[in-house]
């Protein structure tokens, strides 16, 4: 990020965050556009935008759009102003890179701690991983706008902490954004990782849709819900745990969270791993799962596609309750296709009124590996681009 210049500040930068959020929505792709939507006078707007191109933020590309007379310039954020250091945690694995504001990752690594190590050394080596990543690229910390973390449990997003029991082992309540106060002026920013995927899915593939469910079904199982656009977290955060949804069963087998029937014990990775074993195949996660599907182990094949079924028995619930225009499948279990996909398009469609069902498509995710990621620079890039932090950040004296 370019340092600020004196006169800028003599200015003011008040509005000219409203003036970028225009930009960014895309109602407003030029000079012309801004006249025509808002309220304020071109003297206005050149002021505002004066001070988005001299902060670094904002610059006019050489490419036009037909305006009816003259070809105006296009506007465009500079997505090389700043930098989202993120992390996608698993349960076995753990990505970190460097983005820009594209977001486009810049850098990656890829590590194999298991969550179970605790926050110290999985936060540590984040840190360390995050120091390189920047030496990387060559930018240096002050160019940081947030960090962005996907954790594989019910996530207090307002504070940044884990709460609650989760496979994260004495991560409840640990001050995930304290931690990292030391090394970076930047916020944190924490959310569960299928509600980030759930962002990533929806902003790359589905934009337009504006009632979406994302399922993902992996080691475990979660979802994550769009509603007129925007990520719904619920209450409390809880929105979308879909997982623990607990099946009437004579024999229900016991979930990993105590509890007897939930959507997870019957169609989880872990709980298809499960079945495998005591079928006689070596298998333990997801990935297991999915190895044996595509050598066309029936049994594997048989066990995901009761899976599907169950996951359209709950999904059936979502789109009763919630309406959706788009289902979208995703996590590990989605390779299989329609060996899952057909199971859950076959209960939705039997369970639900037509109404509900006429137009909704159930599709498997588009996004990869690298969603959790994505989501995660998606999270830090739309909380500090807000208009009223935009102002803050360009009034500044320096870099943010």
């Amino acid at each position: 990020m370019r340092q600020s210049a004196p006169e800028i500040h003599a200015l003011g930068t008040a509005g000219a965050g409203h003036v970028l959020s225009l930009i960014l929505s895309g109602q407003a792709k030029s000079r012309a556009d801004l006249a025509r939507i808002s309220d304020l006078s071109r003297a206005t707007i050149a002021q505002r935008l004066g001070v988005l191109f001299d902060s670094g933020l904002l610059h006019e590309a050489s490419e036009t759009q037909a305006s009816g007379g003259r070809p105006a310039r296009v506007l465009k954020l500079n997505q090389a102003f700043g930098v989202a250091l993120v992390a996608d945690i698993g349960e076995s694995r753990i990505r970190v890179a460097a983005t820009d504001l594209g977001p486009t990752i810049l850098a990656e690594r890829l590590g194999t701690l298991g969550v179970g190590s605790g926050p110290v050394p999985i936060l540590t080596w984040i840190a360390a991983q995050f120091r390189e990543l920047l030496a990387e690229i060559g930018r240096p910390a002050a160019e940081v706008l947030g960090i962005g973390l996907s954790l594989p449990a019910p996530v207090d997003h307002a504070a940044g902490q884990v709460v609650g029991p989760s496979v994260m082992t004495g991560w409840d309540h640990f001050d995930v954004p304290g931690w990292f106060a030391g090394e970076y002026a930047a916020p944190v920013f924490a959310e569960n990782d299928v509600r980030l995927r759930t962002l990533a899915e929806h902003r790359q593939f589905w934009p337009g849709e504006s009632q979406l469910v994302f399922i993902k079904a992996g080691t475990g199982i979660g979802s994550g819900v769009i509603t007129d656009g925007r990520m719904h977290r619920g209450a409390r955060g809880a929105a979308g745990d879909i997982g623990h949804i607990q099946l009437r069963d004579a024999d229900a087998p016991l979930c990993r969270c105590g509890k007897l029937g939930c959507v997870e014990a019957y169609a989880a990775g872990w709980a298809i791993a499960r079945d495998l074993r005591a079928r006689g195949f070596d298998a333990r996660d997801a990935r297991d799962v999915m190895a044996l599907v595509e050598r066309n182990r029936p049994e594997a094949i048989s066990l995901v596609r009761q899976a599907g079924r169950v996951l359209g028995e709950v999904a059936a619930d979502v789109v009763s309750v919630l309406n959706p225009s788009i289902i979208v499948i995703g996590g590990t279990l989605s390779r299989a296709g329609e060996h899952l996909l057909a199971g859950v398009r076959e209960l939705v469609y039997q369970r639900c009124l037509p109404l509900a069902t006429q137009d909704l498509r159930i599709v498997a995710a588009r996004s990869g590996e690298g969603a959790g990621l994505l989501g995660a620079a998606w999270l830090v890039i739309d909380a500090r681009l807000q208009p009223h932090e935009v102002d803050r950040l360009i009034a500044r004296p320096g870099p943010g």
